[in-house]
């Protein structure tokens, strides 16, 4: 025995250890047919074979290999030699039974108990259940391979069936299903004494099915006489007949057989010959000093049937008294045999009446009862029985109504009522009001429904730790419900069928009585009693659900709920990964419970991980062998008993292993299984409609769907591939992207590869005809099938064998079919592995849309793909960040640049030098974007984009590198231009610089006098600075320019105007006369109210465009000039004139201009003003000299008194002019790294525009103030940009000491190294050079021109051509340098707010964001989230607002409603043209309404709902409308606070 372990790999500790999981599992073993394989694989391949139903499983050949040696063997001499055959073949009989004795084979049972042995209690009734449906004997009595104590696996028997027809006294048909371990039938046992030739278990089989092996014998393949674990096995097995006269027994019987020589196996013969119908034994002979002949003379005494078959007599069969029979089986073939055994053993039958019972076997003390033995086992019956003892106190059909309300009737009129919430009549608000608080009712009428002591018991036992003894309870309840409803089912399954077929008889008769409706309303009553009698453990699972989903709709707990609610789903979600199917929609509601199955999904994350599944569903007309189909692939259990059949749809996990997950790139596979389409009408509940939603519903769900086609009519075909066509051409409208494979079972021959290729002709036809069909329903003018969908004919389409090989109920699988089966399950790994598969909380999100859209009435306008809008934000978020790196790497080229420019080092910047500069960063942005299109968990949803983002990023690339050339070439203008300016400041610094050297020199003798020093230069000071005194006024000018257009000097700001009514006239063109206009202010109105948005958009365009020209004039480098008013001036002019020749239906009066031009100078003043400062501060001489030259020079002054070295004084003076370069480089430094900083850190500014307006949206509400609202609805760019300076500004602030202070301090410290080096290696290179001060200039400068603002020219009339000791003026910068560095760490107690536009972290943060789309929603001013401009495909956006908050859709009143409500109902709007469109058919409007994508949404959107009741008051003010009328805002909506509206956001962004 060991040896046979060893053999087969198996481990002495591993022994009832194996559990499902470990083999319904993908491995890449399962992928492969295994007709051989090596000895350690056996039982893995066994399993395997034996869970997809092939009965071939036994017949497993071993390979051979080099280590083996076997029987066959060649032993010959070549010589030509005269030989004896004699001797010859004498030698080799002996040469062959030497090589037997090396190696034995093993024997095919051995393998089969070896994997028996292996298994827990759970995968041994798994291999058993599927033993039975091979018609192959199961285990009864085994031995311990190593105690030899006898066990009875009553266990695994509890999940067996078994259905037979038998005829009543009348001759008529009955038809009974029964569990076996309680069926009472005959049992005939076979035992033998001693050994003989004939195979016992062969005369056996000969009885029960002549074309199946039941039992295994010694003449099946594979057969060996070394048997290990099978002598003593007792296996069984049944006769089930048909009802047919063929039949070879009457009624069901067992048939019992024990493996080996009873004799040795007492305790087994004594067990099996005390509970027998008839005993039949074999043996050689009797002899009464045989050790037999005591056995069967104690039989032959007895009063139950006896037949002895002796193998070594020819006698006929012979009856030696009243039920105790002899046959001779000498010289007899084996059908003579059968023939004469079958009459004795039905003359025993008919005379006997004591029936066996299964169950009965564990009544024997001295044997061992596997559920007895397991505590697990034996404690899941004992709490499955306790509830079983709940329902038997009650009618069958009462049940449901007694123990689960929850899901009733109460759960049918919210499903209802669900339904007419997204399919409104009349009017929608009011409508949805009604429907939403009649629902709410009825959830609180389920919260206050008791919880039955039913559903108590089994939460309870849920909720325990111990997960082994959980798995027994859920199958023991599983069990015990079967075989409480089993009888009832049947009975009422057969009424129903006999009252269908009344029905179908009068209705082709035509009656036209009343009896055809009697009839029927009587057949409607059996369904529904039928429906009241189903009670599984997915109705309980369905009340676990409805509990959940009443406590979170009220938010509460249940006062008789031991547990919190939250916990329910969790339960689910074990079960679920315990391999349990969990029902996904509701069979008898015809609805998916999405709150619940979320939950579910959601803590299946939390328990797996998000894991990426890959959905495979199955679609099929009713008992058309879908689950058995999905059961023999994976090894699942679907229900596929009679009157069991699925309702609905269920999910089931199917466990990818690690070897394959690589591979695969999925961890899981979720098999959904759903109900028969066209099935009967149970309760009139299955209709087209039902049909063509579950169809639309599970395709869109799926990866991939199996189309399951019953048959060869292709008539019957028709009926469901219009369906599934029709439901495949909506996932191609909303570009869900899904493949199917046509599955054709029961082909009686489907090897004919004419016939197939005719089949595959004849099914495309078809297909292409019903997609026809389909697109005229769905408005579509597709063709043909694979326009719909990537279909290939050849490869998509698989036939199958018949199920069963021969005739049912004792027809085995046909082994065919099962090959087929794995050649279909490789086809689906092929699929999987080339899909991208979906994470589960993907799917999560993907379900809840899927089913929103069905439930209302266009599928395809109201699909709502979260998945795919969440991919695109991912994109974006993507392309955000690839944008800014490639934005990143050029600022740090164009500052590098800036310096050179400044310093003169560099005369022209042209693009081929920016796009080698960028080609690094290029290169990565360009990678990572191949890495996130291939890798993504989107990848497949985001391939429909990668083209336009690629051309995008290169877009943006060229764009990048010629603005940045532009602003370089213009600070290449500007430096031109300010070259005089400089040079004149430059030579008055040095002047001063010069002079004051002499006046040093002169009172040099007074040194230590200070304060006569003092004196002496501010007298000096004083009269030097008086020859450069300069002044300006630069709003004088301002105003100069505006007297000039105005005569009066009052103006009206008209960025602050409510409305521009005053400031627009009709053109004289418009078809109203001006005289007409007069008398109708009415129409005045009407006017008005129609134009203002353009307007108003234009006004703000103009503000844009100022503000950029303004920026441009960089008045900061060049000073203010009044020439800069003057153009903005023109600009304005320009503008309005091209405004007004456009296709407008108004002109703008005078004032428009003139206070248009004011408001934008008046606004613009501050930003010119300190614009100006900071030039004056940089140029103008005096603010230059007199306060941050004076004590510079007065130290040099100093020193020259002091008598300090030219050469000290000149490295200095060196320090002093980099002092400010080294200030503006640490500050723009710290500003670049602070803004990659904020793009990380900082919650609002780390994503795209979506999460940027999200914080918007909150701090707006947290804030609570109207104007501001007002600014982000009517000006969301000028807000964004308020904001994000408002972000920056409290970053730094708060983050200064830990962000921007160390970030300062580095930079500085930086600085401050390459200085000293740079001074060091200038006097490396002139004394290795024999240079002069000169060269040391040039080469210092040269240095430090990529960083400092710093050049020979700002040196020009210092004299130094005395300075020749290098060394000292190194050491004089080295000594200095830290006191300059101090001096300007000292001032850093703040980030500086005068550092120039360009680098400030909020400007490069602006320019990030802000380069996006600005369009808004025409009915609701939404902007659109896209962070593309002038971008691909549709503007849209998360969620849309209440549209009276723009105040532009009636005249007298403002309207609360949503876009996403108005184009789901049947409202219409006026266009441009003042023509009526349906707000549902918004695109044919034209303009900006068909750029948009408006998706019917009944989501609650709490965030404006919240706003339009805070700030009713307010915008009524503002718009000086009422919401009243149809626009009155609903009461429901006054319920949300203002926490539910911020947080609603994080739903929706």
């Amino acid at each position: 025995m060991n040896t046979l372990f060893q053999k087969l790999d198996v481990k002495v500790r591993y022994l009832n250890n194996l559990r499902p999981a470990d083999v319904l599992q993908i491995t890449e073993h399962s992928l492969q047919s295994n007709e051989s394989c090596a000895e350690e694989k056996l039982i893995q391949t066994y399993i395997q074979k034996l869970l997809m139903m092939n009965y071939r499983a036994r017949y497993i050949n071993v390979l051979e290999t080099n280590e083996k040696e076997y029987i066959h063997q060649t032993s010959y001499d070549s010589s030509e030699d005269e030989s004896d055959i004699f001797d010859d073949v004498n030698k080799n009989i002996l040469s062959s039974d030497k090589g037997t004795s090396k190696f034995k084979q093993i024997h095919p049972m051995d393998v089969q108990m070896a994997a028996f042995h292996c298994a827990d209690g759970l995968l041994k009734q798994l291999l058993v259940a599927k033993l039975s449906q091979c018609q192959y004997a199961l285990p009864l009595l085994v031995p311990d391979p190593f105690t030899q104590q006898i066990e009875f696996p009553l266990w695994t028997f509890r999940q067996i069936s078994k259905s037979w027809k038998i005829r009543n006294t009348n001759n008529e048909l009955i038809s009974q299903t029964q569990p076996i371990y309680k069926a009472e039938t005959p049992m005939l046992f076979f035992f033998r004494l001693g050994s003989f030739s004939s195979s016992k278990s062969q005369l056996i089989n000969s009885l029960i099915n002549e074309k199946h092996d039941t039992f295994f014998h010694r003449n099946c393949p594979g057969s060996s006489r070394s048997r290990v674990l099978m002598d003593g096995v007792v296996e069984i097995a049944w006769f089930c007949p048909s009802g047919k006269n063929t039949s070879k027994f009457t009624e069901c019987v067992a048939f019992c057989n024990l493996h080996g020589d009873a004799g040795a196996n007492e305790k087994q013969l004594h067990i099996l010959t005390e509970m027998a119908t008839v005993n039949i034994a074999f043996l050689p002979r009797l002899d009464r000093n045989d050790k037999s002949a005591k056995i069967i003379q104690n039989l032959y005494i007895k009063r139950k049937s006896l037949i002895c078959l002796f193998t070594e007599t020819d006698s006929t069969v012979t009856e030696m008294k009243k039920g105790k029979y002899r046959i001779g089986l000498k010289q007899k073939n084996q059908s003579v045999v059968s023939q004469e055994l079958r009459e004795a053993i039905n003359d025993c039958l008919s005379e006997s009446s004591s029936p066996f019972r299964l169950e009965d076997v564990s009544k024997y003390s001295d044997i061992r009862v596997d559920e007895e033995d397991d505590d697990d086992c034996r404690r899941g019956r004992e709490a499955a029985q306790q509830m079983m003892s709940l329902l038997k106190k009650k009618d069958l059909r009462e049940n449901k109504e007694s123990f689960l309300p929850h899901q009733g009737k109460l759960w049918h009129e919210w499903c209802q009522k669900n339904k007419e919430l997204h399919q409104p009549q009349g009017d929608k608000k009011i409508s949805e009001d009604i429907r939403k608080t009649e629902m709410k009712k009825i959830r609180q009428n389920q919260f206050t429904s008791d919880i039955s002591e039913l559903m108590k018991l089994f939460v309870k036992e849920m909720n325990s730790d111990d997960k082994r003894e959980k798995m027994f309870f859920l199958k023991w309840l599983r069990i015990l419900l079967d075989e409480y409803i089993s009888s009832d089912l049947s009975s009422l399954h057969h009424k129903y069928y006999e009252k269908m077929s009344t029905v179908l008889q009068l209705k082709e008769n035509n009656d036209k009585s009343q009896k055809p409706k009697t009839e029927q309303t009587e057949l409607e009553k059996i369904s529904e009693d039928l429906q009241a009698a189903t009670f599984g453990l997915e109705h309980i699972m369905r009340e676990i659900g409805q509990i959940y989903e009443s406590c979170s709709s009220v938010k509460k707990n249940k006062k008789d709920l031991q547990v919190h609610y939250s916990s329910l789903p969790s339960l689910a979600a074990e079960m679920m990964i315990s391999g349990f199917p969990l029902e996904l929609m509701d069979g008898d509601a015809a609805h998916v419970p999405v709150i619940w199955i979320s939950a579910v999904l959601e803590q299946l994350i939390q328990k797996l991980g998000d894991q990426k599944v890959f959905v495979l569903s199955v679609l099929g007309i009713q008992s058309s062998g879908k689950s058995t189909m999905l059961n023999a692939m994976f090894g699942l259990q679907f229900a596929v008993s009679a009157g069991r059949c699925t309702r609905g749809a269920f999910m089931q996990l199917v466990r990818v292993s690690e070897e394959m997950k690589k591979q695969m790139n999925i961890d899981y596979i979720l098999v959904v299984d759903t109900e028969g389409l066209r099935a009967l009408e149970l309760a009139g509940r299955s209709t087209r409609h039902h049909d063509n939603e579950l169809a639309t519903f599970v395709v869109g769900l799926a990866n991939l769907t199996l189309i399951n086609i019953f048959g060869e009519n292709l008539s019957e075909m028709q009926d469901i591939l219009q369906i599934v066509v029709q439901a495949f051409m909506r996932m191609n409208k909303v570009r869900l992207n899904r493949s199917c494979v046509f599955v054709h079972q029961n082909i009686s021959d489907v090897t004919a590869r004419e016939k197939n290729m005719e089949g595959r002709r004849q099914l495309q036809k078809i297909l292409d005809e019903m997609t026809k069909i389909a697109a005229e329903e769905e408005g579509s003018d597709v063709e043909c099938f694979k326009d719909v969908i990537r279909f290939d004919v050849q490869k998509d389409v698989k036939y199958f064998a018949q199920l069963w090989e021969g005739s049912p109920p004792m027809a085995p699988p046909n082994p065919n079919y099962c090959e087929n089966i794995q050649g279909l399950k490789e086809s689906i790994i092929a699929h999987a592995s080339k899909s991208h598969g979906i994470m589960l909380k993907d799917l999560k999100v993907h379900i809840q849309d899927l089913w929103e859209a069905l439930l209302k009435e266009q599928f395809v306008l109201s699909f709502k793909n979260s998945l795919e809008t969440a991919a695109y934000r991912k994109l974006e978020t993507e392309y955000s960040k690839w944008s800014q790196s490639l934005r990143s790497a050029m600022m740090e080229t164009k500052y590098i640049i800036f310096s050179q420019i400044e310093n003169e080092t560099i005369h022209k910047v042209e693009e081929n030098y920016l796009q080698i500069e960028l080609k690094k960063s290029s290169e990565k942005v360009k990678k990572s974007m191949s890495e996130f299109f291939e890798k993504d968990t989107y990848a497949n949803i985001l391939t429909q984009w990668k083209t336009s983002f690629e051309n995008k990023i290169c877009e943006d690339e060229e764009n990048i590198v010629k603005e940045t050339t532009r602003k370089l070439n213009e600070i290449l203008q500007q430096r031109d231009l300010r070259k005089k300016i400089d040079a004149q400041r430059t030579n008055h610094e040095n002047t001063i610089y010069e002079i004051s050297k002499k006046l040093a020199l002169k009172l040099k003798d007074k040194a230590n006098d200070e304060e006569t020093l003092k004196k002496e230069f501010d007298l000096f000071w004083e009269q030097s600075v008086k020859k450069i005194i300069t002044d300006i006024d630069i709003m004088k000018d301002v105003t100069d320019i505006l007297c000039v257009l105005k005569e009066s000097d009052k103006y009206n700001n008209i960025l602050t105007a409510n409305s521009y009514s005053k400031y627009v006239i009709r053109k004289s063109s418009n078809s109203v006369t001006k005289e007409a206009v007069k008398k109708s202010n009415r129409y005045d109105e009407v006017f008005f109210v129609e134009n203002e948005p353009q307007i108003r958009s234009f006004v703000t365009d103009v503000i844009q465009e100022t503000d950029k020209k303004i920026q441009l004039f960089n008045i900061s480098k060049t000073g203010y000039n009044i020439s800069y008013i003057q153009q903005l001036t023109e600009f304005i002019i320009k503008r309005v004139t091209e405004h007004q020749k456009g296709q407008v239906k108004y002109e703008f009066k005078n004032e428009f201009f003139i206070d248009l031009v004011y408001s934008i100078c008046d606004s613009a003043s501050k930003k010119i003003t300190d614009q100006h400062r900071k030039f004056m501060e940089a140029t103008d001489l005096v603010i230059n000299v007199e306060k941050r030259k004076k004590e510079e020079y007065f130290s040099i002054f100093q020193k020259y008194c002091d008598g300090a070295t030219s050469c000290v004084i000149f490295g200095e003076n060196i320090c002093q002019k980099l002092k400010e370069a080294i200030e503006q480089n640490v500050y723009k430094k710290t500003a670049i790294d602070l803004a990659g900083e904020m793009r990380t850190n900082c919650e609002s500014l780390n994503g795209d525009k979506s999460n940027l307006e999200k914080h918007i949206l909150k701090t707006l509400a947290e804030d609570e103030e109207f104007d501001k609202y007002m600014v982000y609805i009517h000006k969301p760019r000028v807000h964004f940009k308020s904001f994000i300076r408002d972000e920056v500004n409290q970053y730094i602030t708060d983050k200064f000491s830990v962000s921007a202070l160390p970030k300062m301090n580095e930079n500085i410290k930086l600085l401050q190294k390459k200085i000293t080096s740079a001074a060091h290696k200038s006097t490396e290179h002139v004394q290795g050079n024999s240079g002069d001060v000169g060269l040391w200039l040039k080469i210092f400068t040269k240095q430090l021109s990529d960083e400092l603002i710093f050049s020979e020219k700002d040196l020009i009339g210092v004299k130094h051509d005395d300075i020749d000791d290098f060394l000292l003026l190194e050491d004089a910068i080295r000594q200095e340098l830290p006191a300059i560095i101090s001096d300007i760490t000292k001032r850093f107690n703040t980030f500086p707010v005068k550092l120039d536009y360009k680098f400030r972290p909020d400007e490069f943060l602006i320019n990030h964001f802000c380069q996006c789309c600005w369009v808004q929603c025409p009915f609701c001013g939404a902007t659109c989230t896209n962070t593309r401009k002038n971008h691909d495909g549709d503007h849209s956006v998360p969620f849309h607002r209440v549209n009276g908050i723009i105040g532009t859709q009636n005249l007298n009143n403002l309207f609360a409603d949503i876009c996403t409500d108005l184009v789901a109902g049947s409202k219409d709007f006026n266009d441009s043209q003042k023509k009526g469109v349906l707000y549902r058919e918004y695109r044919n409007a034209g303009g900006n309404y068909a750029d948009w994508s408006i998706t019917p949404d009944p989501s609650d959107l709490p965030y404006w709902k919240w706003f339009v009741c805070r700030f009713q008051k307010d915008l009524e003010k503002y718009y000086r409308k009422p919401f009243n009328g149809y626009g009155k805002i609903p009461n429901e909506w006054r319920k949300y606070s203002k926490q539910q509206a911020i947080e609603s956001l994080d739903q929706y962004f």
